[in-house]
């Protein structure tokens, strides 16, 4: 009798394996109905930049005698990067998206709808009787929007302006570094999972705050909101804003790409300094500019950057302040205002010898600081220079910090989106 049971178990299993490998031939032939993946692609308002390796640090004298960007032989690996830095325009998308999510909340009822996993999801397809820009609306369900608006006693002279604290954007940051640690492989993935919820509107005031005795107030009053600064950078942003976008854009393609039965991409993010610097430099490897250089002016003596020439005649390159983003030439991988501009956060935490030990394949030296840490472990890199920096601080080498609490009238941002297999440059992919 057990001879028989063991037999019949026997066959049962055999029976299950063939018919698990019905379809197939036999043949080992891989997974099947499995989405396509498409090399070519190519996110809009993005270049590829091709792997490669580089001599990371100073290409000209460090006249500050800092010595915190030695030279190094690095290695990247392919990615796409924003030919521009993110735009007032681009931003504002973001900022909008989280703004109605807020209203089709407080408005709850058919602006509300159960999603695929079951959960409550926002239904997009229900318009929002609100105007925006002077908060107009005479029906009921205009008033349910009222809490997302200055009190009365908070409007000048009497406009109904929408009050940006409320604008809270909520997401989710895997500590990824910490989940690889051995003794860490049996923890549930919740312990690396860190949820932050952060105001995402950019700090209009940077522009007065930064420039003592300097009438700027024009420039906090139009600079984010007025359409003739649509493709300027944005700025006044903190490095946790720009991780938080950097999220936002993420799940806004990939929801999309689900929906096209496509499959994912990895995730926008900010550059390391290095792979910024690998980029700015346009496989021009020791050029100290983005150009090339050795100089700021081409033959014809015009500048070619925005920044302060000479002892600030900030007029002669034909931007006061900051200029349309994709304003001079690009460098040689398609890349806008990659020196000048607005200098650009980085993800990379600043330490001064940073690269005497980090690794000489994609670098990457990283700290999440709380927000209760010391100030010296909120310092993240910042490059490229901007529109009030000396030539100096345009160097393709070149590196300063700023605190990733802070904003600044002169300090945007632009994405890395990794590239998903065989460097695109090379035939074999």
């Amino acid at each position: 009798m057990n001879k028989f049971r063991i037999s019949l178990i026997a066959i049962v299993a055999v029976l299950l394996v063939s018919c698990k490998g019905s379809g197939t031939d036999g043949q080992l032939i891989g997974s099947q109905d499995r989405q396509k993946w498409d090399n070519n692609l190519l996110p809009y308002g993005m270049v590829y930049v091709p792997s490669g390796v580089f001599h990371a640090g100073p290409s000209d004298q460090d006249v500050n005698y800092a010595f915190n960007t030695k030279m190094k032989q690095i290695s990247i690996v392919g990615f796409y990067m924003d030919e521009t830095e993110i735009t007032n325009n681009e931003y504002r998308q973001f900022v909008e998206y989280v703004r109605d999510s807020i209203a089709h909340q407080l408005l709850g009822g058919d602006h509300l709808q159960e999603g695929e996993n079951g959960k409550q999801a926002i239904n997009w397809d229900m318009p929002i009787d609100m105007n925006w820009n002077t908060g107009g609306s005479l029906t009921e369900e205009g008033a349910q929007l009222d809490p997302m608006f200055y009190t009365e006693a908070d409007r000048i002279n009497g406009k109904k302006d929408l009050d940006p604290r409320k604008l809270m954007y909520e997401y989710t940051w895997f500590k990824w570094k910490e989940a690889a640690q051995r003794e860490n492989k049996d923890k549930p993935r919740s312990s690396f999972m860190e949820k932050k919820k952060i105001s995402i509107y950019p700090d209009e005031m940077v522009w007065i705050r930064d420039f003592a005795y300097s009438y700027n107030e024009p420039m906090t009053r139009a600079y984010f909101t007025h359409p003739a600064y649509d493709d300027y950078p944005v700025v006044g942003v903190t490095w946790d804003q720009c991780n938080a976008f950097c999220a936002w854009r993420t799940q806004m393609w990939n929801d999309y790409r689900t929906q096209q039965n496509e499959a994912p991409i990895d995730q926008f993010r900010l550059p390391t300094e290095y792979e910024w610097e690998y980029a700015a430099r346009g496989g021009r490897n020791l050029s100290p500019y983005p150009w090339g250089g050795p100089y700021i002016r081409n033959t014809k003596g015009c500048l070619l950057a925005n920044f302060k020439p000479g002892r600030g005649n900030y007029p002669e390159d034909g931007g006061f302040y900051t200029v349309n983003a994709k304003s001079y030439w690009p460098n040689d991988y398609g890349l806008y205002n990659m020196a000048g501009n607005v200098a650009e956060w980085t993800s990379t935490a600043y330490e001064d010898d940073a690269v005497a030990f980090v690794h000489d394949k994609q670098p990457d030296f990283r700290y999440d600081a709380k927000e209760d840490d010391a100030s010296v472990l909120k310092r993240k890199v910042i490059r490229g220079g901007s529109w009030k920096d000396i030539a100096y601080f345009l160097q393709c080498g070149t590196k300063s910090y700023e605190y990733q609490d802070s904003t600044k009238s002169y300090i945007g941002f632009r994405c890395l989106l990794p590239f998903m297999g065989r460097s695109m440059n090379d035939f074999g992919n």
